[in-house]
């Protein structure tokens, strides 16, 4: 049966990330952001808590990894976004800075996930040893 979600740090930090992004998204971005940038950064924001339950609930090391690594994948995606905002004057130098940072908290034990499970996938992987005649 898989961990409570809920008690996962990277699940916690994840989502705590992705009610950031759905404010400021919501809040401060301009009104034609909101349905392009702004959406992507909600749906890739979203992905990475969202992904990491999925993962968590699967049953093989290669489902919860595959699950995992898009979860990163997402977490990579936010971060341009993050870049672009800025860039664009959506949000300035220090909000940025804080929701990278933000970001970074969660990309660590997201990591750890994913090596774990690609360790646990390459034992599975490993043939038994047959006894010897």
């Amino acid at each position: 049966m898989a961990l409570d979600y809920k008690k996962l740090v990277v699940w916690q930090r994840a989502d705590d990330l992705f009610i950031e992004v759905h404010r400021l998204t919501h809040q401060r971005f301009p009104v034609e952001e909101r349905y392009e940038l702004g959406q992507q950064m909600r749906r890739a924001a979203f992905s990475v808590p969202a992904n990491i339950v999925e993962g968590n609930a699967r049953r093989t090391s290669g489902d919860r990894l595959r699950f995992f690594n898009i979860a990163s994948a997402s977490l990579a995606e936010l971060t341009y976004g993050l870049h672009a905002a800025r860039r664009l004057g959506y949000i300035g130098d220090a909000e940025a800075a804080r929701l990278h940072a933000i970001a970074r908290s969660v990309t660590a034990p997201l990591y750890g996930l994913i090596r774990r499970q690609s360790a646990s996938l390459s034992r599975e992987a490993k043939p038994s040893a047959s006894p010897s005649r």
